[in-house]
């Protein structure tokens, strides 16, 4: 009977030649393939094991896939947080790590929209209006632009803190913000030291050589109010400085026009300029005399940018430490140790300010210490005073 079959399906036109290989396998090899029942009589052929292949990727897939990975449009609401703020430094406390250049470009292309409407980078928002953010591809990593937070030994000291306003004691060399080569500055480390906080904006600035009193806003409407304050002569700071000279006068007003102009290498400088300059007003008290220094307390009634350094050194007493606008020479041998311990600074303190608190209308007057390193050198010059007496 298993003779027939085979025969049968070598001959049946139906179901056409069979193939040389199977006409020459041996019984054994067909009865492998094919399934019988031995109770029916039923040939049934073994179905062939489905070979796994390798998963690929389709042109119609990639696509898909590419675009969910793809930046997407955000449209952000404005809180009260950032009622008043510019267009542009909401983009970039939004946009982390882009730089401000790319921002200003995208603004000005249109794909900003406030409201649904056009925007410029100065456009100051609202409480309650809708920010629609465009997709920003910058290949640049963000960990370039990501200031690392202070570690524990760096953090300034806290003079005063609630929940609009933080007022620190900054060090000495370190800048309040990057810039002009420098990464980063107090103000970024601060933010990444505290991520708790969804604001943190300067206040006013130092230095980078200045030490003291920095203040800086938790809230939009605190910073808002305190930039009126300060342009309405509401904020009053005052410095200790130790000067190169004799001083001689109890109080001398300086009254110079300062003119801000950036050097062909790039290098931010401040000068008086009777013509052009912005009217600039310190007040110079003396606290002691030293013999070849002085130290001064000096109160500024403006904010301009180095006025106490340029204000003192047009008045012949340069501040000491000062690399800008100091005696070079004279720098050098008091860091070496003319005045009897060696002192490598600019020797600058914000060392009190006053003004009403933003919110509560609280009146404030903060004070920060002079640092140790300025507290060594004025002992060791009382001493050396009290020696010559």
């Amino acid at each position: 009977m298993m003779k027939s079959r085979q025969n049968n399906e070598r001959t049946d036109p139906k179901k056409g030649r069979t193939s040389a290989k199977s006409r020459t396998r041996s019984g054994k090899d067909l009865l492998a393939d094919l399934n019988i029942s031995a109770s029916t009589g039923k040939v049934t052929q073994r179905p062939k094991p489905k070979t796994a292949l390798p998963r690929v990727k389709t042109s119609a897939q990639e696509p898909k896939e590419r675009k969910a990975a793809e930046p997407k449009v955000i449209f952000k609401k404005v809180d009260e947080s950032n009622d008043g703020q510019r267009l542009d430094n909401f983009l970039l406390s939004q946009l982390k790590g882009v730089p401000k250049s790319l921002i200003y470009r995208v603004v000005r292309s249109g794909e900003v929209r406030v409201n649904k409407g056009r925007a410029h980078v100065d456009t100051r928002l609202q409480s309650g209006d809708e920010v629609r953010i465009p997709p920003i591809r910058y290949t640049e990593k963000e960990s370039e632009h990501s200031a690392p937070p202070l570690k524990l030994s760096e953090m300034p000291p806290i003079l005063f803190e609630d929940q609009n306003i933080m007022v620190v004691d900054k060090p000495a060399g370190m800048a309040s913000h990057g810039g002009s080569g420098i990464s980063y500055g107090l103000i970024e480390r601060m933010r990444a030291s505290r991520p708790e906080l969804p604001f943190l904006e300067l206040v006013h600035r130092l230095d980078r050589g200045t030490s003291g009193v920095l203040v800086l806003a938790k809230t939009r409407k605190a910073l808002v109010r305190l930039h009126e304050m300060i342009r309405e002569g509401e904020m009053h700071k005052a410095y200790q400085a130790l000067v190169k000279g004799d001083w001689q006068n109890d109080r001398q007003h300086a009254k110079f026009p300062l003119f801000k102009y950036v050097t062909p290498s790039g290098e931010r400088r401040v000068r008086v300029d009777p013509e052009n300059g912005l009217p600039s007003h310190s007040i110079f008290r003396l606290k002691e005399r030293f013999g070849p220094v002085s130290l001064v307390e000096v109160d500024l009634l403006t904010g301009r940018t180095h006025q106490i350094r340029v204000h003192a050194a047009e008045l012949g007493f340069p501040l000491v430490g000062d690399e800008k606008y100091g005696d070079f020479a004279f720098n050098d041998e008091v860091a070496h140790g003319l005045l009897g311990v060696p002192f490598k600074r600019m020797f600058l303190h914000s060392g009190k300010i006053c003004f009403h608190h933003p919110i509560t209308g609280e009146e404030l007057e903060i004070e920060a210490p002079l640092p140790k390193d300025c507290v060594e050198l004025i002992e060791v010059l009382e001493q050396r005073k009290a020696q010559n007496k």
